[in-house]
């Protein structure tokens, strides 16, 4: 999600679209914490890697901040995380688990019997945040309010 995140921000930039900033930059703030727990904590901080998630955030919240945010980019950013799951699961391997597509995250095997069990509460666990981020979010910036520096 991350590096296909930063890359709709770019598209979105460069086509001046809305709903691809207001997308890519909902996705940026969760992207942010689960970069943190399971790649700083884990590895240590890569430029790269750093640029492209705290980078990333700050160009999304600067970008939503001149577009606003509306009512329904969260329902998109979910149509979107569908989107990633489906192609994280038909073209990566398996025993990568990109974007938890094809088994459940180690240590939660005892939560759940089925991985489907374990997508299916992921799903609704991840449209909740998307809608909560989208709040906050329209509720700093929001889409009818027009930003002029």
């Amino acid at each position: 999600m991350c590096n296909v995140g930063n890359l709709l921000l770019a598209v979105g930039l460069f086509c001046q679209s809305k709903p691809l900033i207001r997308v890519s930059s909902i996705w940026m703030i969760p992207g942010l914490f689960i970069w943190i727990i399971y790649v700083v904590l884990a590895w240590g901080i890569n430029l790269s890697s750093a640029l492209a998630h705290v980078g990333g955030l700050i160009v999304g919240l600067y970008a939503v901040r001149r577009v606003g945010m509306d009512r329904v980019s969260w329902v998109y950013a979910f149509l979107w995380f569908l989107l990633i799951q489906l192609a994280s699961r038909l073209f990566t391997a398996a025993d990568l688990n990109v974007n938890l597509a094809h088994h459940i995250q180690p240590g939660w095997e005892q939560k759940f019997d089925t991985y489907w069990q374990f997508w299916i509460t992921l799903v609704f666990l991840i449209a909740l945040i998307l809608w909560l981020l989208a709040v906050v979010l329209r509720r700093a910036w929001p889409a009818d309010v027009q930003v002029i520096d």
